[in-house]
């Protein structure tokens, strides 16, 4: 059963070292990441999920201690989904690797210095279906006692003209609408979201959210928004479900 969830952002410059200069302007969101997932320890969970958007059409399990890199990003900085049991038995860097969603979720939980629960990953594809994310969910929660979600993922990339989607003005209200959502902990709204509207303003995000839409279905949880800026003309909201 899911008894709490955290809602963050997944872009890789919440990582410092690749914001450089810029790092400063998202020390209100690295925060409220961390007080978001304070609520998921507190929950003394059986296992925590994370999930965010993936590759590919469909979906993909990443086991506990999966690695992956920001090399790609120009810093030598590598993450591990959890601790292993040994450094034998996690996967080796040269081995399948985290999406970047879930690579940001690792280095998050590392630097909270997460050690609370077993941990695995989910990345999930774009095209998925509101019912099909739904079910996904209802299999998480089912998964034991006491489950925990971590959920990555940007809302629209469309508001600014420097936006990574150029200005949108539905992005906005798109926006404002999943912002209360998860304030609310509103699962119907959550289901009912545009996948249209969500695919146009390039919103990462809408997969991951509906996944936690079936988890949380009857888990009867109170929502908390602790974060809803828009630097670099991309939503970014942190939120809390327990």
């Amino acid at each position: 059963m899911l008894v709490a969830a955290a809602v963050c952002p997944c872009p890789p410059l919440l990582v410092p070292e690749l914001a450089a200069g810029a790092a400063p302007e998202l020390d209100a969101a690295r925060a409220a990441c961390t007080d978001a997932l304070g609520v998921l320890a507190a929950a003394r969970p059986d296992l925590l999920v994370v999930v965010g958007p993936g590759e590919g059409s469909g979906h993909a399990a990443y086991p506990q201690g999966t690695r992956s890199t920001f090399r790609g990003f120009g810093v030598d900085i590598d993450v591990r989904l959890g601790r292993a049991e040994g450094d034998a038995d996690a996967p080796a860097l040269t081995e399948r690797r985290l999406p970047s969603s879930l690579a940001v979720a690792a280095w998050l939980l590392e630097r909270t210095g997460w050690s609370d629960a077993p941990i695995e990953g989910l990345g999930v594809g774009e095209p998925l279906t509101a019912e099909r994310c739904t079910d996904i969910g209802r299999d998480i929660a089912a998964r034991a006692e006491r489950v925990t979600l971590l959920v990555m993922g940007d809302a629209s990339a469309c508001r600014t003209l420097k936006a990574p989607g150029y200005l949108d003005e539905r992005a906005a209200p798109f926006d404002a609408s999943v912002a209360r959502a998860l304030g609310k902990a509103d699962v119907s709204a959550l289901k009912g979201l545009d996948i249209e509207l969500a695919r146009e303003l390039k919103a990462s995000g809408r997969v991951p959210w509906q996944v936690l839409a079936g988890a949380a279905e009857g888990a009867g949880l109170s929502g908390t928004l602790l974060y809803d800026e828009a630097p670099y003309g991309v939503g970014y909201l942190v939120a809390t479900w327990s």
